[in-house]
C-alpha cells in the first residue's frame, strides 16, 4: 500500500463515516490485504475505484465491515449498568409516569449485546408493570452484517455466562447445547437499524438515554464534538448519555454536565447518588 493509496482510504473513510484511520496504515493493510487478494484487485487504487463506483453500497458496506471492529459483550462496563438501574431508572419513572415512556437509543449495537442486556435491564426493573410501558430500544450500527446477527439474538452458550443465571433462564431459549437464542419478548423490544452516526439523525421525539460507547475511537475530535452537540439537541433536559469508559469528550465544547467518569447529563449539574 502506497501512502497516496492509504491517503485516498483515509480521505473516503473520514468524509463518508466520521471514521478517522490517519494513524493506522499497518491496520488497514492487515485487515484489507486478504480482500483484495481473495477478489482480484490488482491494488488498492483498483479496490477504491470499485468502491466509489458501486452504486448499490455493497463494496463501501464491505469495507466499513472489515476495517472496524465489533467486539462487545453482555454486561460490558458493569458500573454503568449499575448506574442505570440504581439512578436512571428509578428518575425516569418517576419523570414519565403519565406518558409511561422510555425513550433509549444504543447507538452502536454491534452484534447485539448491548440493547440485549439494556432490555433485559428494563423488563427487571419494572417487573409487573413492564408491559404497561413504552420501552423499545432503538439500536443502531453502520455495519449491516452485525445487524444481521443482533436480529436473530443467537449466542454461544460462552457469551451468555456473564449473565446473571435467573436471566439466562428466563430470557433466553437453548437452541442445542452449544447456543441460546434471546427469548421474542426481547428481541421485539429492540428496534435494530442501519445508521450513519454522520447522518442527520432522525429522531421525532427527544430521548431519554443514548448510549454511545466505544464507537468515538475512531472519530478525530471535530467529528466527535459535531456528533455529541447534535445528540444533545436531541434530548430531553435531564437525559443521560454514556460513552465508553476509555473515552472522552471535550467538556468546553460541549453543554451536557458531568455527572460521573463516562456519563453525562443534559441540563443539570448534579444527578442522582453517583453526581460529581
Amino acid at each position: 500500500m502506497t501512502d497516496k493509496e492509504f491517503e485516498r482510504i483515509v480521505r473516503y473513510t473520514q468524509s463518508h463515516y466520521g471514521i478517522d484511520l490517519s494513524r493506522k496504515k499497518v491496520i488497514v493493510s492487515g485487515r484489507l490485504d486478504n480482500y483484495l487478494a481473495m477478489h482480484g484487485y490488482p491494488s488498492y487504487d483498483a479496490y477504491m475505484n470499485s468502491v466509489e463506483s458501486d452504486k448499490t453500497g455493497a463494496e463501501a458496506q464491505n469495507l466499513v465491515n472489515i476495517l472496524t471492529t465489533n467486539h462487545t459483550y453482555f454486561m460490558r462496563e458493569t458500573d454503568h449498568f449499575d448506574f442505570l438501574q440504581k439512578v436512571v431508572l428509578p428518575e425516569l419513572r418517576e419523570k414519565n409516569s403519565r406518558t409511561h415512556d422510555m425513550r433509549i437509543w444504543c447507538a452502536a449495537c454491534s452484534s447485539g449485546e448491548e440493547p440485549y442486556t439494556l432490555a433485559m435491564i428494563l423488563k427487571d426493573f419494572l417487573g409487573l408493570d413492564y408491559p404497561n410501558w413504552d420501552t423499545t430500544i432503538l439500536a443502531t450500527d453502520i455495519s449491516r452484517r452485525v445487524l444481521e446477527n443482533a436480529i436473530k439474538g443467537v449466542y454461544l452458550k460462552e457469551q451468555i455466562e456473564s449473565l446473571p443465571q435467573r436471566w439466562q433462564h428466563a430470557n433466553f431459549t437453548k437452541l442445542d447445547e452449544g447456543s441460546y437464542q434471546v427469548k421474542k419478548e426481547i428481541r421485539d423490544n429492540v428496534i435494530f437499524r442501519q445508521f450513519n452516526l454522520m447522518s442527520p439523525l432522525p429522531f421525532k421525539k427527544k430521548l431519554d438515554v443514548v448510549f454511545l460507547r466505544n464507537v468515538m475511537i475512531y472519530f478525530n475530535e471535530e467529528t466527535k464534538r459535531d456528533l455529541i452537540n447534535r445528540i444533545y439537541e436531541f434530548m430531553e433536559p435531564g437525559g443521560y448519555l454514556f460513552i465508553g469508559a476509555t473515552e472522552n469528550i471535550d467538556r468546553s465544547a460541549t453543554d451536557f454536565c458531568y455527572v460521573r467518569p463516562s456519563v453525562f447529563m443534559k441540563g443539570r449539574q448534579t444527578a442522582g447518588n453517583g453526581a460529581m
